[in-house]
């Protein structure tokens, strides 16, 4: 088993998800949530492999797991002996706001 740590930024991004997608339509924002959760266990157990995220974030190491039923990468990079879930992006919002964001 692999150790998963967000950052609180991430966590924030995944709470204003849920909660946008709970405000559209009752339920949906769980629906989310569990996405998410499932993704984080995918990641924890390495039982599927990343996408290499494009461009030059990906020399860094940086790579992806895309949500299946949302818009979402869960954004992720090796950090020693963890992997640190640096983003929860939407595909199309604001493309790479996150690689400023510091693997702590």
């Amino acid at each position: 088993m692999r150790r998963i740590r967000i950052v609180d930024a991430a966590a924030d991004e995944a709470a204003e998800a849920a909660a946008w997608y709970e405000a559209q339509r009752r339920g949906l924002g769980d629906e989310f949530q569990r996405a998410v959760e499932a993704a984080l266990d995918l990641l924890e157990d390495e039982a599927v492999p990343l996408v290499p995220m494009p461009g030059a974030v990906a020399r860094l190491g940086v790579k992806r797991l895309i949500l299946r039923r949302f818009p979402y990468d869960v954004v992720v990079r090796e950090a020693g002996d963890e992997l640190v879930v640096i983003a929860f992006a939407h595909h199309s919002r604001r493309p790479g706001y996150w690689r400023r964001r510091p693997v702590r």
